[in-house]
């Protein structure tokens, strides 16, 4: 018996999450299966793969050799299969597709029935996960396109990109407060503006916007989800900068009121972005254009 490329990505999907129930949950699978095969793995390679702790599972030092091989293989693997089925310039498999939290719960029921809709040959996963995730996702083949909201960093693989639209920012704040408009965000006091927490890149443009520094950032409330912090705003526990994308599910509550700024640079540009080797190149610019085309009142 050889080692399976589905063995290979159970070792990796492991080795990531630290815990089985998680490996499994990101691989669509039951943990008994995963753990059977992370069996099965070990006993064809004659020596454990991961040391089993009370808080988890983390790789022994040969696990550690055998992931960062399994990774080579997996990428040598899908670089065939896109050679072998690129000639179509259309995947046979669903595309593995990203996006930020700040984007996903609030752009996926728009563009989704749209994407199914006018390109019926395509298939997709989706994930959601934070810029930088998603960014080494995409270098290490695990992600096919992300839709983020900051020029890919890092590096690796290079990466392409390609603008879709401008989401400008808003003021949310209490519905009951006196607010001169348009707002100027340098008038805001610091210590009421909300935030999410470290790591989302709608934190760091909501600091740069409102001209924040770096020490009343961090001490600024944080949470993990727009969603929580339009709640503590319609609570009157402060005010925060929404996406215009969001407003249709955020600014509902009768509790919000939204007002424009007037800082035109207060906003931010979506993009999509995927691996410069990739042979489907022409059909990641199919999706960017439905996109757009709906972002322009007008499905494509």
């Amino acid at each position: 018996m050889s080692i399976t490329l589905k063995q290979m990505r159970y070792a990796i999907a492991l080795a990531e999450a630290g815990h089985f129930g998680r490996a499994a949950e990101a691989s669509s699978v039951t943990q008994p299966a995963l753990s059977q095969q992370i069996l099965t793995l070990e006993r064809l390679c004659g020596t454990p793969l991961f040391d089993r702790l009370k808080s988890g599972v983390r790789p022994t030092p040969f696990g550690r050799e055998f992931i960062t091989m399994a990774r080579e293989t997996l990428k040598s693997a899908e670089a065939l299969d896109a050679f072998a089925i690129g000639r179509t310039g259309t995947p046979a498999r669903a595309l593995r597709f990203g996006l930020i939290p700040t984007v996903a719960p609030y752009l996926l029921p728009e563009i989704f029935p749209a994407l199914t809709r006018d390109l019926p040959g395509l298939k997709f996963t989706i994930s959601e996960s934070r810029t930088e995730a998603l960014v080494d996702s995409l270098r290490d083949g695990s992600l096919d396109i992300a839709l983020i909201a900051t020029e890919p960093a890092g590096t690796g693989p290079r990466l392409v990109d390609t603008p879709l639209f401008e989401d400008n920012f808003v003021l949310a704040t209490p519905s009951g407060e006196t607010t001169k408009l348009p707002v100027s965000l340098a008038a805001l006091p610091p210590e009421r503006i909300l935030l999410l927490d470290e790591g989302h890149c709608f934190r760091d443009q909501t600091i740069s916007a409102c001209r924040l520094d770096a020490e009343r950032g961090a001490k600024t409330f944080a949470a993990t989800s727009l969603s929580t912090i339009v709640e503590f705003v319609a609570n009157g526990q402060g005010v925060t900068l929404l996406p215009q994308i969001a407003l249709r599910k955020e600014a509902s509550d009768p509790r919000i009121a939204v007002h424009p700024l007037n800082d035109p640079a207060a906003g931010r540009q979506l993009r999509l972005v995927w691996r410069d080797a990739t042979p489907f190149a022409a059909t990641f610019q199919q999706i960017a254009d439905v996109i757009r085309g709906l972002r322009n009142g007008s499905a494509v």
